[in-house]
């Protein structure tokens, strides 16, 4: 039903699953950079189309998938569902009659104020991301780490500094965004994080903040300074563009999963690092293995310590692996 040959793909109907390269047809789970290319076509939810086109091309074509109607693609019926890891992320279910076929590209079953909570049909095989797979990767309950953003925001400003946080323009900017001006604290954004920021907001992702004044702001394009009592959300030190001029005194957060690791803090560059995620961590894994009722599962972008973790559990696990070797599993 499927195979990978460097590329992931159903294999009657050709279609390709989050390929970085140009295909005559491509499924794009969800909008970020390392999960879409330029397809002749490509498949995903409105949301998700919307942005793709955004970030690639106006004139991209694509064929919208909405969630949970199926739709018939060469010998499969594709239906959608939602990923939990960005607005308009979404798994793929195709079933060609025979068997069920379940691709989540990135997931987290935890809670989201940006974007639709996982929703995870029952199938056969499972092909999953691992990208937290290893048992370390246990983070801390979102509440706890909300309120860790909020008071380092808080404390900032009272200090009379800038708060800085650093996220990834797509997604996490939006989540950290709403969960601050939930908050009470309204946000300065970088101009290419707010330009995905209104395509939420005309896709109904309200940012408005606790107060329902009208002198209080929600979210702005940074136009270069601080103003009293906005915190500044910006890229990571690692893509370029990310510097904004005239911030002057700064405190610095990143909100990544990877700083349930001490060292993530001097890796980044920053006073403060958060382990906020927009990935299922190593319980939601298992937990989306044992949801998914699958008697076969296939990991990729993760650690192979996660397939061994599955093994040990009683799971039919395998990593992902060219289609010339798998006869090896």
């Amino acid at each position: 039903m499927w195979h990978f040959d460097g590329c992931l793909r159903l294999s009657r109907s050709r279609l390709a699953l989050d390929a970085r390269q140009r295909q005559a047809w491509g499924y794009v789970s969800h909008a970020h950079a390392d999960h879409m290319a330029r397809h002749e076509w490509a498949l995903a939810t409105p949301a998700t189309g919307r942005l793709y086109r955004h970030r690639l091309g106006p004139k991209l074509r694509v064929r919208e998938l909405p969630y949970r109607q199926a739709m018939t693609h060469g010998d499969c019926q594709l239906t959608t569902f939602p990923a939990g890891h960005c607005l308009g992320s979404s798994l793929l279910l195709a079933d060609d009659g025979k068997t069920r076929l379940l691709y989540t590209g990135d997931c987290k079953l935890g809670a989201s104020l940006t974007a639709e909570p996982i929703e995870i049909p029952p199938t056969d095989i499972l092909i999953t991301e691992s990208t937290f797979g290893r048992p370390k990767y246990r983070l801390p309950p979102r509440e706890q780490v909300i309120e860790q953003l909020i008071v380092a925001v808080r404390e900032a400003l009272a200090r009379g500094q800038t708060p800085v946080i650093h996220a990834y323009a797509l997604g996490k900017a939006q989540e950290v965004s709403k969960l601050l001006t939930t908050h009470g604290t309204p946000v300065l954004q970088h101009p290419a994080i707010y330009e995905i920021s209104r395509i939420y907001q005309e896709l109904g992702v309200d940012f408005q903040g606790s107060s329902d004044a009208d002198d209080v702001a929600n979210i702005a394009s940074y136009a270069g300074r601080p103003l009293a009592g906005h915190a500044v959300v910006t890229l990571p030190k690692s893509m370029h563009g990310y510097r904004l001029g005239g911030l002057g005194d700064v405190f610095s957060i990143a909100t990544t999963g990877w700083a349930i690791d001490a060292a993530t803090r001097y890796r980044w560059g920053v006073d403060l690092a958060l382990p906020l995620s927009d990935h299922a961590d190593f319980d939601e894994l298992v937990e989306l293995v044992e949801q998914s009722e699958a008697t076969e599962i296939i990991c990729t972008h993760g650690p192979t310590e996660f397939v061994d973790e599955l093994r040990e559990r009683g799971y039919n696990a395998r990593p992902m692996i060219p289609a010339s070797q798998q006869r090896l599993f």
